[in-house]
């Protein structure tokens, strides 16, 4: 039934599984916004939909059942006066009562944005499904939103009249380097993957963003068409972005700015003191709901417990932005291409290959041979005394099997060359996690670097390397 969808094979499944189940479904899709929900539904179903409407951006109660209803007269020329949400899904439930069909399909899409403040969308929706038609073996109710938190909180998890009703949930994440490539070929550009490599460390794996990419220009003059010209599409993004997801979004962009300006991650007690925001309950609430639209994830350092956590952005789209185009003022449409080999630049790729190798650790895994392995993830960093120096690992993997993989993320366009001094360097540093943590783990220094390594005296000190095709999911 899906055409043209990249991916998402998952996901597909499910929804054929749904589709072709013999009890009414209520099945929840979310994930950040342009990350494909509605591509992925309508897709699938081909738009054959009973019905279907969705919400409008920060539309007034009447605007929004004025479009639940429009659609709804699309289907049945007439409908009673609508002057209420009770009134909107009696006239949609009196509509779906006379279809005749094996399967109804219903699909309503930004649902958060139905839910207007003081609103009763949310009630009447309850008193549809819970009154009728959770009971209607045909019905396939699919809802879709990308406010993740109202998704989560009040739809998912809510603890009304909709608590542990939906038979189903979607979560969409962004795509991985291997459904890029596959994205990327379908528009017709057929880049090689360093190439690919270097517009995923920009746009990430958010496929609108992909898809706006033209296969007549270089990546870099894409670049400065989407966010230096004038009017340049994806220049407020940001800014839309957060407030199309979260009614406080000031808040929410203060806690990723000071998230942003650390590398290896910052505390909760220091986003606070940054953000200039109270440490309680409310700011637990938005970095959750951060984590829940893959803007940031929360993990622990080495040896530390959990009151310790460290809290890193890893959208990509976000992590560009914050370098390159929050604070530029100028005019120049060319800027990404006259910015070429600037150290700040350099600066960037050597974070942005990180943040895309943290999110390919199932590529690393298998890369590696331990997929099957349960595997804790973290960093270490330490800062020294008087009689030992410094030292920090931005990766570790530690393995059920008593081995911990001591990974160097290093983004090279070259064969990566291990120089006398930094071969000192490796093996200090392992020499000084092993007297600090005292950890009696195997350790194996793993070297994650695009075109592998260079072949010289210093190669002994790297166990194991992992290429650019690892990370594509190919295992060499």
């Amino acid at each position: 039934m899906a055409h043209e969808i990249i991916g998402r094979k998952k996901e597909l499944e499910q929804l054929n599984s749904i589709f072709n189940s013999n009890k009414a479904e209520l099945v929840a899709v979310y994930g950040r916004r342009r990350i494909g929900k509605t591509f992925l539904v309508k897709g699938f179903f081909k738009e054959n939909f009973d019905y279907y409407a969705t919400g409008i951006f920060e539309g007034s109660e009447r605007d929004e059942l004025d479009a639940f209803c429009d659609m709804l007269r699309q289907k049945q020329s007439t409908i009673p006066p609508i002057n209420s949400w009770m009134d909107a899904f009696t006239a949609l439930r009196d509509y779906l009562k006379r279809l005749r069909k094996k399967r109804i399909v219903v699909f309503l899409d930004e649902l958060p944005w139905f839910d207007v403040p003081s609103g009763k969308f949310l009630k009447a929706f309850e008193w549809f499904w819970n009154s009728w038609g959770a009971s209607q073996d045909n019905l396939k109710l699919i809802v879709c939103g990308s406010a993740t938190t109202w998704m989560t909180d009040k739809f998912i998890s809510g603890k009304g009249g909709l608590y542990n009703r939906t038979t189903e949930r979607i979560y969409l994440a962004p795509f991985n380097l291997s459904e890029s490539e596959a994205l990327l070929k379908s528009n017709g550009l057929n880049w090689d993957r360093s190439l690919i490599l270097d517009a995923y460390m920009v746009f990430g794996g958010v496929p609108l963003y992909l898809n706006m990419l033209k296969k007549n220009l270089s990546l870099d003059a894409n670049i400065d068409e989407m966010y230096y010209r004038e009017g340049a599409p994806l220049r407020n993004e940001y800014d839309f972005l957060f407030r199309s997801l979260f009614k406080e979004s000031g808040f929410y962009m203060r806690i990723i700015d000071a998230v942003s300006k650390k590398n290896m991650g910052i505390t909760r007690q220091e986003i606070a003191a940054q953000a200039k925001v109270a440490p309680n309950g409310t700011l637990t609430k938005a970095l959750k709901n951060l984590i829940n639209c893959d803007f940031i994830r929360k993990y622990a350092a080495f040896g530390k417990k959990e009151r310790d956590a460290l809290y890193q952005l890893t959208d990509l789209s976000i992590l560009f932005y914050k370098r390159f185009v929050e604070k530029y003022s100028g005019k120049d449409e060319h800027h990404w291409i006259n910015t070429i080999d600037s150290p700040s630049r350099r600066t960037w790729t050597g974070i942005a290959f990180e943040q895309v190798c943290l999110l390919h650790v199932p590529q690393i895994k298998q890369a590696l041979g331990i997929t099957g392995v349960q595997t804790e993830i973290s960093s270490w960093h330490y800062t020294g005394d008087g009689n030992t120096t410094g030292a920090q690992i931005d990766m570790l993997i530690t393995r059920r099997d008593k081995v911990i993989n001591l990974c160097e993320m290093k983004y090279s366009s070259y064969e990566y060359e291990i120089t006398p001094k930094y071969n000192r360097e490796l093996r200090e540093r392992c020499s000084i996690f092993r007297n600090i943590t005292k950890t009696r783990y195997a350790m194996h220094t793993t070297l994650i670097t695009p075109w592998g390594l260079k072949n010289n005296a210093n190669t002994g000190v790297i166990d194991q390397t992992i290429i650019l095709d690892n990370l594509f999911g190919y295992k060499l």
